[in-house]
């Protein structure tokens, strides 16, 4: 069945199906837990049940995400082995221990404070789950450090020796690897968006639940303080994305001559094409429409500054640019997508229709999954951007992979697909029904177990002490 294909090229599908799949979760994950860190904190500044109720029906849904985040995150470390061991054993040496460190420190943070946040509000106190979902919240930071300082490593390496045998090994100091030139952006870039993505998310709940009740409370506190996020961190990222692009021309140009469309270089100033057809074969943009100079002025900040293009390129190095070309302007134009809701909310507080104005609700909902669009958008720009090469112009894709045959390597394929639509769309199906009910005055949190073992990822099972849930009730309630 996989005989005409080729096996590299299904390990590369096979590691971007779940790549992308896996993404999804941790890009509301990270968000989430710092939108549930301040809602604990903003409970107990005002003392105010309407912050505890959010948090408590947030908490569920995000204890459902990070449960399938980890689990899909599992299958990425075993394809290392299985379809790119080649690539494993050259840059393990540098890739491991970076991977190592995100288990040590943000897996046993979050693994160590997640029960404690899920279950320990009544038996620890407030102050200290506080601390709890605190420390959750940083362990997802972390987390996200490790990983972008790994992948960014694969993109700008910087740091590192070549040993006899090939494999890249550790220079002088480690802080040049983990803090490689295009790291900071990145790291600062994609937190955003996981900021941006929950905020969408929760600005959609709560839009949905506006037009069933714009006067209910939960409801009309969600969809504020979402609107706000998007006002505040839609025009930040717009500009730490440029930033990021400048650091790409500057480390990895062919890549943003992909971006842009440019098969050709422009001495006196490249326009910005808007819309077109990468054609690959003739090498141009069928149907474009473009805006002259603009694009040198944008990488350059000087019209008529000279901008090279995939001409300067051996084509052997050049990554497709029809995929590129079309995933970024994706992700910019929902970037300026989310602008727009973040002005439009802006104009609607002033003329004090926030809550009462059903077209931009219908418009919040729409844009409910927008962030996560976006994201993979700009994950399919940065990694195939990054083609030929899995360690950028020193490892190439066909030279790194695992000698495997097409069928054995499509075979794996069909069955992740197969099991992956099943539990995690299973899964996805139960978050958004969680989502559709309204939240409550005394809202009900998540229940612990009262008899049986409690089974976790890598955890012997084990007795379960009477942890009282979240719904339990407080000190001197009925």
């Amino acid at each position: 069945m996989f005989e005409q294909f080729d096996a590299v090229m299904l390990a590369r599908i096979q590691f971007a199906f779940t790549i992308s799949f896996h993404f999804i979760f941790p890009a509301f994950s990270i968000g989430l837990a710092s939108y549930l860190a301040v809602l604990e904190g903003l409970w107990l500044k005002t003392g105010k049940q309407l912050y505890m109720d959010l948090f408590k029906y947030w908490l569920k849904i995000f204890a459902v995400t990070f449960a399938m985040g980890v689990v899909s995150g599992i299958v990425m470390s075993y394809q290392f082995g299985t379809n790119w061991a080649v690539f494993s054993d050259l840059a393990g040496p540098i890739v491991g221990p970076l991977m190592a460190y995100e288990v040590l420190t943000a897996f046993f943070l979050e693994a160590g404070f997640l029960g404690v946040m899920l279950f320990g509000m009544n038996r620890v106190g407030k102050k200290l789950h506080f601390m709890a979902t605190l420390m959750v919240a940083l362990g997802t930071f972390i987390s996200a450090f490790w990983i972008l300082s790994v992948n960014s490593w694969m993109q700008t390496p910087a740091g590192f020796e070549i040993a006899a045998n090939g494999q890249f090994v550790p220079g002088e100091s480690w802080s040049d690897i983990v803090f490689n030139p295009s790291f900071p952006y990145r790291l600062f870039h994609t937190l955003m968006a996981t900021y941006l993505t929950t905020a969408f998310v929760v600005g959609a709940v709560g839009a949905w639940h506006l037009l069933k009740d714009k006067a209910n409370p939960h409801a009309r506190k969600m969809f504020s303080m979402a609107m706000w996020m998007a006002a505040l961190v839609a025009p930040v990222q717009i500009f730490a994305g440029d930033l990021h692009g400048l650091n790409t021309l500057e480390h990895q140009p062919a890549k943003v001559m992909a971006m842009e469309g440019h098969y050709d270089s422009h001495p006196d100033g490249a326009p910005l094409i808007l819309f077109g057809i990468p054609n690959s074969a003739e090498k141009r943009v069928d149907y474009k429409v473009e805006i002259p100079k603009l694009s040198s002025l944008i990488l350059k900040h000087d019209l008529n500054a000279p901008l090279d293009g995939l001409d300067t390129v051996p084509e052997a190095d050049q990554p497709p640019v029809g995929m590129v070309f079309w995933s970024f302007r994706i992700m910019v134009g929902i970037g300026f997508a989310m602008l727009g809701m973040g002005l439009w909310s802006l104009f609607a507080r002033t003329r004090k229709k926030l809550y009462d104005w059903p077209l931009l609700h219908r418009a919040a909902i729409l844009m409910g999954p927008a962030g996560f669009v976006a994201v993979i958008a700009g994950w399919i720009t940065t990694e195939v951007g990054r083609q030929p090469f899995t360690i950028y112009g020193l490892l190439r894709t066909v030279d790194s992979a695992s000698p495997l045959a097409a069928p054995a390597v499509g075979a794996s394929l069909v069955a992740f697909i197969i099991v992956y639509f099943a539990v995690f769309g299973v899964g996805t199906w139960y978050i958004m029904r969680l989502m559709k009910a309204s939240p409550q005055a005394g809202e009900k949190g998540v229940k612990s177990t009262e008899k049986g073992p409690v089974r976790t990822a890598g955890i012997m099972p084990g007795p379960v002490y009477d942890m009282p849930a979240l719904d339990a009730p407080e000190k001197g309630e009925a």
